[in-house]
């Protein structure tokens, strides 16, 4: 929505229920956090910076390489370690939880990887300026569950973050999502489809490059089974 005036775009309403702060940083993430996070921003994102939400350069920042995406990467690890195996893409990982971010930030530190970009903040920001059909592949890997039936809205998989993920995503491109609760299964598939994507495969088994995730050895050792979807983003317009 614009100003009839000004035409700058307003700040939408976004209720945002995670967390972004969890135990005392240790001296080194706060120092990670100071040093490193602003030079891996993928650009000007939040509305202070860019009141406009005018889309980021991607070309820019990766060097014309194809773009990939990872909704709320956790503690790190799989992100860089796609970053290391696939040096030839540019990796985006979003995520609000500082204490996870210190921890990624700790980890491109030690791999010396140097194609990705870090956003510590709501992804929903982030779909406003990315430019429409930018993304590869994107990542949606043990989100939070928000079990309790009342708290569904909450999830990821709903058409508030589904929709803006299908209109940054190029035609072909995959979207992996990995769930060790049988409920998100089921509003996965019952809602992704339906925003603009094509089920590819579910399955029990990982794919080849996947690298086990800390919540995931949670998950496990808890007796919960992990779930693996693919999807393909269709031709068709997204809904809307």
């Amino acid at each position: 929505m614009t100003d009839e005036h000004s035409k700058t775009p307003q700040r939408p309403w976004r209720n945002f229920y995670g967390r972004r702060h969890g135990k005392t940083l240790r001296d080194s993430q706060r120092e990670y956090l100071s040093e490193d996070l602003a030079a891996l921003s993928p650009g000007p994102v939040d509305f202070d910076a860019n009141p406009e939400r005018t889309p980021l350069d991607l070309d820019a920042l990766f060097g014309g390489k194809p773009v990939w995406l990872e909704v709320g990467f956790g503690g790190g690890e799989h992100m860089v370690h796609m970053a290391a195996l696939n040096p030839q893409v540019g990796i985006i990982g979003c995520e609000p939880f500082i204490n996870g971010v210190a921890m990624l930030l700790g980890k491109i530190r030690a791999a010396g990887v140097e194609n990705v970009a870090v956003h510590p903040g709501d992804v929903r920001d982030l779909f406003d300026v990315l430019p429409d059909g930018s993304i590869s592949k994107a990542f949606l890997l043990y989100p939070d569950p928000w079990p309790k039936a009342r708290h569904h809205r909450r999830r990821f998989v709903t058409p508030e973050h589904l929709d803006p993920l299908a209109r940054v995503m190029k035609e072909g491109a995959e979207f992996r999502v990995a769930t060790d609760i049988p409920d998100y299964v089921r509003q996965t598939l019952e809602e992704v489809p339906p925003a603009g994507f094509d089920l590819v495969a579910e399955s029990g088994t990982a794919w080849d490059d996947w690298l086990s995730t800390r919540y995931e050895q949670k998950a496990l050792r808890e007796g919960r089974v992990p779930h693996y979807l693919t999807f393909r983003r269709t031709a068709a317009a997204p809904r809307g």
